[in-house]
């Protein structure tokens, strides 16, 4: 047997030891089976992470706990539309070139010490991350971060700032990529799958300008938090007035030319829907916008990028071609996810944890939400963040129940520190991305990681407890 047989072997061989040996009843038993087989294949990361959720359409069928129609309607629930629509236009944005024109005007604003260069990047990256991937960000951003960095590295004259800078600009274009995401409800997958499930699981959805509302100042203080430290603390460089910057950013601008036709109607469309989502709540006071959603606006948009023509050869800004580069493997997961906490429920497995935990007396929300975030963070280290999401978010759900609190007072701190990876390469794609650019070693990473991952937990936490009872009425 080779390597990769064995590892995926771990999976069905779980399935059976606990479904054959778990001291619960049937039903729980085989739930509990099935999420640990998902767990280890999305662990060993030797399948796409949307195949191991396809698992619940044949397992949950075949034991009696949920029908296949009940099961299939969970990948094709209505949030699910509202990620496409999201992942359309980040698609959009990154066809035309959209995004790098809005990096490179940010820049052009940032200044000339290396400080402010740093700022600005960052601020780029997290600028644009609120719209498009996190992953097709960094891949972005990091040539012009390295262009930056081998001007500068001639011009500061000092090898451990100019390497101390490199350092800085590297992980602050990966860790800003993860951060700026967390601002809004289509930046991340996280932040997506806690909304499906809420939706799901407790007929309550999430408001795209509440989820702005609560989570844009946090991902702001944890990205001036990052920013400060990087540049600051960890690895400070020589504060001088570097002349080259502007006439180097203003050659890539030349080169993307003028805004094209399809760039401005794309502009438009990203524009317009902001706004409606933004003002949504607005929107539905007028007659026949009443039933207007979050997902309605999605699929609008999605559906205007398919119609208006981009000027080019009487193409549409998006075509055919473009179906196949939407993330279906990530959509796909979000239906496992879905149909997991479906069957958690239906078995009543995490009722049994919580009704656990609740007996050893912990009560204090503050603790066990600081706990949860700290458990997020650390194990998105090494597990993806979607599948820790889509797992955890409904034991989440039922702990905070049974301890008589509100779902969403554990889910959210949950769901954004499962964003929050920053100590290793493996841990997100902006971190390997960045990684690969040979300017900075694990060490480096781990250093800065373990900070921020422990700023991150305390900053969730506190913030959470205070604001979610403030902007998210129950």
């Amino acid at each position: 047997m080779n390597k990769r047989t064995l590892i995926l072997s771990a999976g069905p061989i779980l399935f059976f030891i606990i479904a054959s040996l778990a001291p619960l009843s049937y039903e729980q038993s085989f739930v509990l089976a099935s999420l640990a087989w998902m767990l280890a294949w999305w662990l060993s990361n030797r399948i796409p992470l949307g195949v191991t959720a396809l698992l619940p359409l044949i397992l949950f069928p075949l034991a009696g706990i949920l029908s296949p129609k009940e099961v299939g309607a969970l990948y094709g629930h209505l949030i699910i539309f509202l990620f496409l629509g999201g992942f359309a236009l980040g698609l959009a944005i990154e066809k035309w070139n959209l995004h790098r024109r809005i990096a490179l005007h940010i820049l052009l604003r940032s200044g000339t010490s290396p400080n402010r260069i740093l700022l600005g990047t960052m601020l780029a990256t997290a600028a644009l991350s609120m719209w498009i991937s996190n992953t097709a960000t960094t891949i972005m951003m990091l040539p012009i971060g390295l262009s930056l960095f081998q001007l500068l590295e001639e011009k500061m004259g000092n090898a451990k700032a100019s390497k101390n800078f490199g350092i800085a600009l590297m992980l602050g274009i990966a860790y800003s990529a993860n951060i700026g995401g967390m601002a809004t409800l289509i930046g991340t997958p996280p932040n997506l799958v806690f909304a499906s499930l809420s939706s799901a699981s407790l007929g309550r959805e999430v408001a795209f300008s509440d989820w702005l509302l609560f989570a844009f100042p946090l991902s702001a203080v944890l990205f001036i938090l990052v920013w400060f430290v990087l540049s600051k603390v960890l690895f400070p460089s020589k504060e001088t007035s570097l002349q080259g910057i502007e006439p180097l950013l203003r050659g890539e601008l030349k080169k993307l030319g003028k805004p094209s036709s399809a760039e401005r109607k794309v502009a438009i469309v990203l524009g317009a829907m902001a706004i409606a989502w933004v003002f949504r709540a607005q929107l539905n006071q007028i007659q026949f916008l009443e039933h207007l959603s979050d997902t309605l606006i999605a699929i609008a948009g999605l559906i205007v990028l398919f119609i208006l023509p981009s000027g080019s050869k009487g193409k549409a800004l998006l075509n055919e071609q473009d179906l196949g580069r939407l993330p279906w493997n990530i959509i796909l997961l979000f239906g496992g996810g879905l149909s997991l906490a479906k069957a958690l429920e239906i078995s009543k497995l995490v009722q049994t944890v919580a009704e656990t935990l609740v007996s050893t007396g912990w009560s204090s929300l503050l603790i066990i939400s600081l706990l949860i975030c700290a458990f997020a963070v650390f194990l998105t280290e090494v597990m993806s963040n979607v599948a820790l999401v889509s797992v955890f978010v409904p034991v989440a759900f039922i702990i905070a129940s049974e301890l008589g609190f509100d779902p969403w007072y554990l889910a959210i701190p949950l769901s954004l520190g499962a964003s929050c990876a920053f100590m290793f390469p493996v841990a997100t794609p902006p971190n390997a991305i960045v990684y690969s650019s040979g300017y900075i070693r694990t060490a480096d990473m781990a250093k800065a990681g373990i900070i921020f991952n422990v700023i991150s937990i305390v900053l969730i936490s506190l913030y959470s407890y205070f604001m979610i009872p403030l902007i998210f009425k129950s």
